[in-house]
């Protein structure tokens, strides 16, 4: 089954460090990350990664080593050939689009003006490249696999080159409903979020993590919500969701799964969870029982 991901080659500061790790990758057909000094990942079992990052870097703390190993663990062993790729240059450019032609790979000095080790072979797109969005519309890790309809949501519709090649689908490879509408609520969340005070008259808030992350496009371990949000007056978590042109019962899933890992990893104890699905027409099918 095809999966996707959003790699970033590099911090995108400082530039040169970026760029030399950047270009190669593009000339080269691949994409790469770093952390040679913790050994050959390849060789290492899931439990030995770990204990190799805590002994590499043992003033992060435990979120962060975990972080690590994940990212590792998921290049080295789960992209696989056939995989899609979006490369992105910090968290508001889009640097290409590719697929996966060869599994990861631990080759350090591959690239000599850079550090890294692993590299995945990549038939990278020529077209789109270097796109640029007008906000944050990335996760922030350097490595984060994503829904075949998330993907799709990042890449402009208009470019024939791109729809030929990766169709619009949904989480579990279906056609969305409506494509049309699927466009327009790519930028509905944006509009939600820049008036988000607005919107929701101080009854919500954007969630902010104790790292500073904000909850738009919030990085979990199944995909990103597209708002996280604290109702003020509960003290609640709020899955925010918009429908993108999904099948409604596809929308209810997705967000019932995020709110069961916000359950998991966010909620203090009595803490509740909440979700919220924004369309940008009416839908009778997410309606309740009462009409609701």
């Amino acid at each position: 089954m095809t999966r996707f991901w959003i790699v970033a080659p590099n911090a995108v500061s400082p530039t040169e460090k970026f760029e030399a790790a950047w270009e190669f990758d593009l000339a080269n057909g691949v994409i790469s990350i770093g952390w040679p000094g913790l050994g050959n990942v390849l060789e290492m079992s899931k439990d030995e990664l770990s204990a190799a990052v805590a002994r590499q870097y043992p003033d992060k703390p435990p979120q962060t080593k975990s972080l690590i190993s994940n990212v590792l663990w998921a290049f080295y062993r789960e992209i696989s050939p056939g995989d899609r790729i979006i490369a992105r240059r910090g968290r508001k450019t889009l640097g290409a689009v590719g697929a996966v032609s060869k599994s990861a790979i631990w080759s350090p000095g591959k690239n000599p003006k850079i550090d890294h080790a692993g590299y995945l072979g990549v038939e990278w797109q020529t077209s789109p490249r270097d796109l640029e969005y007008g906000s944050i519309v990335f996760p922030m890790h350097t490595l984060t696999e994503v829904s075949g309809e998330e993907f799709n949501n990042l890449l402009p519709n208009n470019d024939s080159a791109t729809q030929k090649y990766l169709p619009i689908v949904g989480n579990a490879g279906e056609v969305v409903e409506d494509e049309q509408m699927f466009v327009l609520e790519k930028y509905l969340e944006e509009f939600i979020v820049s008036n988000f005070d607005a919107i929701f008259q101080g009854n919500l808030r954007i969630y902010y993590d104790s790292e500073g992350n904000r909850g738009q496009q919030y990085t979990t371990d199944i995909g990103p919500i597209d708002i996280l949000a604290v109702e003020s007056q509960s003290n609640s978590f709020v899955v925010i969701e918009l429908k993108r042109g999904r099948p409604s019962d596809q929308v209810i899933g997705q967000i019932l799964r995020y709110m069961g890992w916000v359950k998991e990893k966010l909620c203090a104890d009595g803490q509740e969870v909440k979700g919220l699905v924004i369309c940008q027409a009416q839908d009778e099918k997410l309606r309740g029982e009462d009409g609701e």
